[in-house]
């Protein structure tokens, strides 16, 4: 390797330097210099293929060529066409490069302060990606990893998580540039009958499996196909296979031919991703991805680098959608360490098993324990596919699992001569099984359906239950039966299967039916519903297999997927309703829409796979601790029909301190067990665990010297313990605003409303969203008994409210109007008011369920306060602390952002303004509120569950509280405030009562009185 002392940000920054006097020689003699100097890992003969001016037909000459990209200098690219020109020109050169050597070549433009990434499409370049230095910041490390991702020179690269994001993710131009040839591909064979065929199964798993939550766009398609080749690609090279080697096609790399020859079973098959490699010019992309992911050191992996590379490429909001959150690899470690506590007997399942985080360590526990107790290497890796198995539903999400299990079997033990067959036992399938109460699993075998319609299969193929003992020997058998069908001629008589049975060691009792079977696929074939039944059958058997009491595991680990019930299409709202009623953990409408899979799938996959003693540990929301919607899980009690579990929580880990964040809500660990008696409740304290990381996604070992663990007080109770929590109710939902709130408007040169009237329009604010951000001003004289004080969020400080905002409400003073009410129309200003904003209502949002209205009145949270009472008490929905005040307005109305309640004089309303507006109070609370990334946010009705009693005016704490809440409201009322956020002023106030006589005693009170 050549060595220069070159200054490398001298170069960079002369490049960027465009102000007049250089030429684009000096451009290029520069470039040159950066290409031969910068850390592309080049030997002496790679730094003289870098060359200058060289042919390219037609008397013209190439700036500068390296490897299979060409360089078009320019001095600057601002001035006049110069770029349109150049574009032109690059063009030429990379089609006639493309052309002439059937590789992909790429073009890129610069003038050494632009750098712009070209591919042909057609006769025409692209644009892909882009790199310009921040403004008045040079950023040589930037430049140089675009520049390598683009020429791909860099050997030998370590997957560390930085390294997969620069090199394979999503921003990278080597990623963008796959994703545009990708796309290229799939658009020329779109109508291609296997692409057709591929892309429907694909669409139709992921429609059944994930609902409206899965979009059908061609986009994720070729996402998903770029995912899956990479993935299989790189189990290639983990195994010894070189993916680079001219010899092997890209269907043999795609389909897993060579696996079958080195005996590594479900790894690589086919499945819906491998179109590519029948399409024209697809070989070529296959061999061009490969040669870029063979730069990496896949050997020397110590943690799930799949999960880095699905995150660094599938979008937060994709992932969202579809409750898919990443557990870092220190807390797998750290749950796998605590739950598998002997490797060599544990058989464990990790059913949401994602990118195979957990797997991997898994995997890595059991060979560590089995080379420490001397069981030979061929025996360990037997061992370890009966011990280790994950499913998922999602079908790129398994393929990169089985690379990662691959990963942590390591391509020493793999590569090994004395290396036993090998069948990897991750699966696709449905964990939860949903609304199976019938298993396909009968007395005589496991039965698959094949119909075409919305369950994907009918009762056509079916497997003796002996086969079902050896995953490895049935994964193969399935195989072999899948492609033997598929080889054969369509009309040909079907081939014995004498041959076959004698390799398996098939059981004379067991081969009509397995005749039966392949002649069925035979049949299959012939009809073209060759539906990749191989592929179906493999993975649809495990999970209905170790559902059998017989067959179930030792351990669950693993995250279940985070998916709220608002968040989930009708059809699985219905069913998971269904099962959670089922096995009472339903917890009521009112929290319905907080409610989360996770605890029914932890319900679900104990009941259905964990044996009676065996142990569990899963990643949950912190929710599960405390919050109501989880009251049910945490019985540990639960009875369906046909199933009946019962669970004992051990302590679990609360890690909500951990910084940074590794979830967008914080995450707590359950632990428990499987018990044949009494069940024990989730009720003991947490361990909290707390410090900084230097990454999320840190390594076991880093994790341990920057975090603490120290044991909490008990989990306070998830049920109302005050009678107050009945009386409190959520505001109005006043939206959208633009056509609720107002202002007062008055128009110079005209005359006033009227008597009785008020001319108003909307109040516009910075935070609206469309379609209302674009939808103009309404503007009216409505009648003044309509325009009312509207209390929000910012309303409210403790002990007092400032100035409400107007909101029109046509309420009548029986109830709330409406355009096709003939009662409207006694009070023209308000008809008109409020049938412009009907309409409006109904031309933006043509399919809403709910009136305009209903909207306003959701959950009847407008009307109840109707007719209001004279006194009346208010406190915030969300925030760091509590804060509340007196309402002494009956025309005043309350928005969602607070909860209210009726008084019944004003003693009892400052009473509760004194306990709710106390420190004291929020400590209580605290525990129990949803917490953001950083801060606790929400109070909603949890204040309830502190033990606040009713009012009464014969006890003197009760009584001397509400004579000093009238002293704080004087206090407060005096100050004076700046114009601050409502948040700061809140402060202000409550930094100044805690420091009066009249705080201090409030809390001396207000602890006595809540015990």
């Amino acid at each position: 390797m050549t060595t220069t002392s070159v200054d490398l940000p001298l170069i960079v920054g002369r490049l960027a330097d465009r102000r007049a006097g250089r030429t684009e020689a000096n451009v290029q003699s520069d470039l040159h210099m950066l290409l031969a100097i910068a850390p592309f890992e080049l030997d002496d003969d790679d730094i003289q293929d870098i060359t200058l001016e060289a042919p390219a037909g037609q008397r013209r000459r190439i700036d500068v060529e390296m490897g299979h990209a060409v360089f078009e200098v320019k001095r600057d690219l601002r001035v006049g066409n110069v770029r349109a020109d150049a574009v032109e020109q690059l063009a030429g050169y990379v089609r006639s490069r493309t052309e002439t050597l059937l590789q992909r070549y790429v073009g890129v433009l610069t003038d050494g302060a632009e750098w712009h990434l070209y591919h042909l499409e057609g006769d025409d370049l692209r644009l892909v990606s882009s790199f310009e230095h921040a403004a008045g910041a040079l950023d040589p490390e930037g430049l140089i990893v675009w520049l390598e991702s683009v020429l791909t020179t860099a050997q030998r690269i370590t997957p560390t998580p930085l390294e997969i994001q620069r090199r394979l993710g999503a921003t990278s131009p080597g990623h963008k540039l796959d994703v545009v040839e990708l796309t290229a591909l799939y658009e020329a064979n779109r109508e291609h009958p296997e692409v057709i065929l591929k892309r429907e199964l694909w669409a139709k798993l992921l429609t059944t499996a994930l609902g409206t939550a899965f979009t059908d766009r061609d986009a994720l398609f070729v996402e998903h196909t770029l995912l899956v080749a990479t993935a299989e690609i790189i189990a290639h090279a983990v195994v010894g296979i070189d993916p680079t080697d001219t010899t092997i096609g890209a269907r043999s790399l795609l389909g897993g031919e060579l696996f079958a020859v080195s005996e590594v079973g479900g790894v690589v098959e086919s499945d819906f991703f491998d179109w590519v490699a029948e399409v024209p010019g697809g070989d070529r992309f296959v061999k061009t991805l490969a040669r870029n992911l063979t730069r990496f050191e896949w050997g020397e992996v110590e943690h799930d680098v799949m999960k880095i590379l699905y995150e660094s490429v599938i979008s937060k909001e994709t992932r969202h959608s579809l409750g898919e959150y990443y557990t870092p690899d220190w807390l797998a470690a750290e749950v796998v360490k605590e739950t598998v506590t002997d490797p060599l007997s544990q058989r464990v399942l990790d059913p949401a098993c994602g990118s195979g985080t957990f797997l991997f360590h898994c995997v890595r526990a059991h060979l560590t324990a089995a080379e420490a107790a001397g069981v030979p290497g061929p025996e360990a890796l037997e061992n370890v596919t009966r011990h280790v198995v994950g499913v998922d539903v999602h079908p790129v999400a398994v393929t990169f699992a089985r690379v990662t299990y691959l990963l942590a079997i390591g391509m020493d033990r793999l590569q090994a001569e004395d290396r036993p067959p090998l069948s990897i036992p991750v699966y696709l399938g449905d964990s939860v099984q949903w609304g199976q109460e019938r298993t396909l699993l009968t007395s005589d075998g496991l039965t698959v359906p094949t119909d075409d319609g919305a369950q994907l299969f009918a009762d056509e193929l079916k497997f003796p239950d002996r086969l079902l003992e050896d995953a490895s020997r049935f994964d193969r058998l399935v195989s072999e039966l899948s492609k033997k069908a598929t080889q054969r001629a369509a009309g040909t008589p079907v081939p014995s299967l004498a041959a076959t049975f004698r390799r398996f060691a098939v059981h004379p009792d067991d081969q009509a039916m397995v005749a039966q079977t392949f002649a069925t696929m035979c049949k299959l074939n012939d009809e073209g519903r060759n539906h990749i039944w191989g592929y179906y059958v493999r993975n649809l058997a495990r999970p209905i297999w170790l559902a059998q009491p017989k067959n179930r595991v030792d351990v669950l680990v693993g995250n279940p997927p985070w998916l709220a019930y608002r968040f989930m299409p009708a059809s699985l709202q219905s069913t998971f309703r269904t099962m959670s009623e089922d096995r009472e953990v339903w917890a009521g409408a009112s929290v319905a829409t907080s409610q989360d899979l996770s605890g029914l799938f932890l319900v679900r996959t104990a009941e259905l796979y964990l044996k009676e003693g065996g142990r569990f540990g899963y990643v949950m929301p912190l929710a599960v601790l405390s919050r109501r919607q989880y009251a049910g899980l945490r019985t540990g009690r639960y009875v369906a029909p046909g199933h009946r579990t019962t669970l004992a929580f051990d302590t679990p880990w609360d890690m909500h301190k951990v910084k940074p964040s590794f979830f967008p809500v914080p995450a707590a660990v359950v632990f428990g067990q499987r018990t044949a008696s009494a069940s024990v409740p989730l009720t003991q304290p947490a361990e909290l665990w707390s410090g900084r990381l230097p990454v999320a996604n840190a390594s076991q070992e880093v994790a341990q010297q920057h975090l603490h663990r120290a044991t909490q007080e008990a989990q306070a109770s998830s049920e109302y313990a005050s009678p107050y929590a009945a009386r409190f109710a959520q505001g109005a939902t006043v939206v959208p605003r633009v056509l609720h709130i107002v202002e007062q408007h008055s128009t110079p040169g005209r005359l006033g409303a009227g008597a009785g009237r008020v001319s108003v329009r909307s109040l516009r604010s910075n935070k609206e969203k469309e379609p209302w951000k674009s939808h103009p001003s309404q503007t009216g004289m409505v009648e003044r008994q309509f325009v009312r004080p509207l209390l929000i969020g910012d309303s409210l400080l403790p002990y007092r409210l400032r100035d409400p905002l107007r909101v029109v409400v046509p309420w009548d003073g029986e109830r709330l109007l409406c355009g096709a009410d003939d009662h409207l129309d006694f009070y023209p200003g308000l008809a008109t008011w409020w049938r412009q904003g009907e309409q409006a209502w109904k031309t933006h949002k043509p399919d809403a369920k709910l009136s305009l209205r209903d909207r306003f009145d959701y959950q009847r949270g407008l009307s109840q306060q109707f007719p209001a009472s004279q006194h009346r008490v208010i406190y915030n929905k969300s925030g760091m602390y509590l804060a509340a005040a007196r309402v002494s307005d009956p025309s005043a109305v309350v928005d969602q952002a607070l909860y209210w309640a009726a008084a019944a004089n004003a003693d009892e309303a400052r009473f509760l303004v004194a306990v709710l507006n106390s420190e004291e109070m929020t400590k209580r609370v605290r525990p129990l509120q949803a917490r953001g990334q950083h801060n606790p946010r929400h109070f909603v009705k949890f204040v309830w569950q502190a033990p606040v009693p009713l009012y009464d005016p014969n006890d003197a704490r009760h009584t001397e509280l509400a004579m000093l809440a009238a002293e704080a409201e004087t206090l407060v009322e005096g100050m004076e405030f700046p114009q601050v956020s409502f948040e700061a002023l809140r402060r202000r106030v409550r930094e100044a009562v805690a420091a009066s006589s009249v705080g201090q005693r409030i809390e001396e009170l207000v602890s006595e009185v809540l015990g």
